[in-house]
């Protein structure tokens, strides 16, 4: 039991350090990438800390991450948005979505629910390990292999509803998959299973960016000569992440008769 409280109390400190990186490269403009790895390291807390849910005291930490995840979605999904106009040549209307970036971006570092998030994440290990003195922390491992056998068991009901969502998909694959990279000694997945979970994310990532990309175009009259490009990539990222899904599915149960 010492040794998982001590491997989940490292992890914890790990991605700290992560996120203060992060912290002074959005506050200093260094590079692009900044909040992206900002976000990757927030969603990895969060699956660290996830099989703790129910416990005292760690909602606070769930809607602490959860508020930075909500400030820095529409400024990730425009600097996508931005690469792309940029790539195909629209400099107006990439340069456009950049200049905001350029202000709005620096403004995470100070933002209320970064420094929230900063405040509780520095008093979670000893606040853990009072929980431990207290005996709140027994069977932690049957605790985190139960929620991670959970996790799997949504995602395959999931995959097997002929109507499924793409949307609810998405979001399963990517706690399955990041659950399993903060324990992989408790995810118990069959060799490949991470390749097929990031392939089929990425199919479905990209999915989703057009699905974005046409609702703002409704809004905006400068993306208006990307549309018909897009409606016909969506289709094409649709039959995508369908064959992702098919070979994640086979991985899961086996391929079925005919395939």
């Amino acid at each position: 039991m010492s040794a998982m409280v001590d491997h989940l109390i490292a992890e914890i400190f790990s991605l700290n350090v992560k996120l203060l990186a992060c912290h002074a490269r959005l506050a200093a403009s260094t590079d692009s990438e900044a909040l992206h790895d900002l976000r990757t390291t927030v969603r990895r807390l969060r699956s660290v800390l996830r099989p703790l849910r129910g416990l005292p005291g760690m909602d606070q930490i769930e809607e602490a991450a959860k508020g930075v995840g909500d400030l820095t979605t529409p400024l990730r999904d425009m600097q996508v948005l931005a690469a792309f106009l940029s790539e195909q040549g629209l400099d107006r209307a990439a340069r456009k979505r950049t200049t905001f970036l350029d202000a709005a971006c620096p403004n995470v570092a100070t933002s209320a629910e970064l420094n929230r998030l900063f405040g509780v994440l520095d008093q979670l290990p000893s606040f853990l390990r009072a929980q431990q003195r207290h005996g709140l922390l027994r069977k932690l491992r049957q605790r985190i292999e139960k929620r991670m056998d959970k996790q799997w068991k949504k995602l395959r009901e999931a995959m097997a509803d002929p109507d499924h969502d793409r949307h609810r998909l998405r979001l399963l694959i990517k706690r399955v998959r990041y659950a399993a990279e903060a324990y992989p000694e408790l995810s118990h997945q069959p060799k490949g299973m991470q390749k097929r979970l990031k392939a089929a994310q990425g199919a479905l990532g990209d999915w989703h960016d057009h699905l974005q990309w046409l609702e703002q175009a409704r809004h905006h009259p400068d993306l208006a000569p990307c549309v018909a490009g897009w409606e016909l990539a969506i289709h094409r990222a649709e039959e995508k992440s369908d064959r992702e899904l098919e070979r994640l599915s086979d991985a899961c149960f086996g391929k079925r008769p005919g395939h």
